[in-house]
Parts: C-alpha cells; structure tokens; sequence
C-alpha cells in the first residue's frame, strides 16, 4: 500500500502515541503549567476520576490569559480550559488525524479507548515520524535531543 491507502486504512494507534499530561477539574493553572513544563509538552488534558477528558489548556491560552490577568494562575484550570476540541478514537483511521489538525487549526489531538478513556495523544509529531518512516531515504529525522544520524541529508 501507498501512503494514502496508509492513511485512510491504518488506525490511529499504529502513530507513536505521547504519553499525555493530565490535571484534574480543580487543579490549579500554574499547577497544570508545571506539569506541561516537566513533560515538556505544550497542553494539558483535563480529565474526570474516570480518566475520561472534559478538556483541554495550552501554552497559548496561558499566554492570553496572563495579558489580561496575571493571578489566573491560582485559578482551576476547569474555569479556562477548552471543553470543544478534536479528538480521535485509537480505531480511527489516521487520516481523521491529519482532519482533526487541519478543521481546528490545533497541534495535538487526544487519543481515546473505546470507553472514552484517554490513552495517549498524537499530532504533528506522530504524523511527521509516520510519513518519514514511509519514506526513509528521502526524509531525515533526528529525534529532538538526539544525536545526528549523518552528515547530509538524504533525498530532497
């Protein structure tokens, strides 16, 4: 199969999936901010006590918030965070990842099981290490933090 055939027929869960960052309802933001920045990712998956989201809080929105107000920080991340974003099912194909991204212009995308349970997330990163696996002698990737493979890029 081609790339595109791979895209419409593979599910989501074949992606490297990242672990993902979680805070609870009432945790705090800088609380929440912590933790994205120990992880070094650039959201927050808010899920309930059965580890089911109910939303999501980026570096993006932080950086809004602080411009008007910078005590939001002691706010729960439940009042400021997204309730509406795209996620996709680990059975999905991994074409709906590549939709979720494009519609709601987002960097990542939760992952969850068949009982809406977050398992993971994907996004730009996973998308980019799949196609790069499918062309290996054309794309050159190097894993952030890791060291050179060669010294000149392969292909294009």
């Amino acid at each position: 199969m081609g790339l595109y055939e791979n895209l419409r027929n593979e599910p989501v869960k074949t992606l490297a999936l990242r672990k993902p960052v979680t805070a609870g309802p009432e945790d705090t933001i800088r609380q929440a901010v912590e933790r994205m920045r120990a992880q070094r990712l650039g959201c927050v998956i808010v899920v309930d006590s059965d580890q089911k989201p109910v939303g999501m809080f980026t570096e993006s929105m932080l950086t809004q918030l602080l411009t008007s107000n910078p005590k939001v920080v002691d706010e729960p991340v439940s009042k400021h965070m997204a309730e509406h974003w795209p996620w996709v099912r680990a059975t999905d194909p991994i074409h709906d990842v590549l939709d979720g991204l494009h519609l709601k212009n987002v960097r990542f995308l939760c992952v969850v099981d068949e009982n809406d349970r977050l398992i993971g997330l994907t996004g730009q990163k996973g998308l980019m290490e799949y196609v790069a696996e499918h062309f290996p002698g054309q794309v050159m990737v190097q894993r952030i933090g890791g060291t050179s493979v060669g010294d000149k890029r392969e292909g294009a």
